[in-house]
């Protein structure tokens, strides 16, 4: 088997996916660290056009796009297990949250963390809007649910969501509403090989 490198960076959720499944499937990977400096660079523009994170490299194969990692890693090494559902409402079930993961998840609590955190020139007010419309419906979904696209078992839906939902508080969203969001995040959280994004580094000390 191909040694699999990850390009990414630890806090970033769309990276914590991806990374999340590579360790729930158990396969050796490299993880490099790729901040802005190496995203700017000819040789991972090469890989991604866009310099955005996160890359996989498996042997010749290079693919970019979480959700789309998350398809790869699956359909490759997983072809036969819960991941990715082959049934044709399975399918689609985890299409329509992959879909969610890049909308509303994307521009709702992961826009606000973007903000909030790292100063992204992003429009805050539009992020608290799609989360406040989002949210509720996140919850009235999982009321009756213990994951996302399945009754059975977990998904990458359920991994291609959870880290920014899990994430929110960062971007000043508060979960304490949403009980059923919150045991569904606690669910994947006791998925073997688990781990959550590492703490956020401290604000500089004010110098005197």
């Amino acid at each position: 088997m191909n040694r699999i490198t990850l390009y990414g960076t630890p806090l970033s959720g769309h990276t914590h996916r991806v990374a999340l499944l590579l360790k729930m499937l158990n396969l050796p990977h490299d993880s490099i660290e790729a901040g802005a400096d190496v995203r700017a660079s000819e040789a991972f523009q090469a890989m991604n056009p866009w310099g955005q994170i996160p890359v996989l490299v498996d042997g010749e194969t290079v693919i970019s796009d979480s959700n789309a990692i998350l398809i790869y890693l699956a359909k490759t090494y997983a072809p036969d297990s819960h991941w990715l559902p082959q049934d044709a409402l399975g399918a689609a079930h985890t299409q329509q949250w992959l879909c969610k993961a890049a909308g509303e998840v994307r521009y709702g609590p992961a826009s606000a963390r973007l903000i909030a955190q790292f100063g992204t020139k992003e429009d805050y007010q539009s992020a608290l809007k799609v989360a406040e419309k989002f949210l509720p419906q996140l919850e009235q979904h999982l009321s009756p649910r213990q994951f996302l696209a399945s009754e059975q078992a977990p998904t990458i839906a359920d991994l291609a969501c959870y880290s920014y939902i899990a994430l929110a508080p960062e971007g000043g969203i508060s979960l304490e509403a949403y009980p059923s969001i919150k045991q569904w995040l606690k669910r994947i959280e006791q998925l073997p090989g688990f781990f959550s994004t590492p703490p956020l580094p401290l604000p500089e000390p004010a110098k005197a």
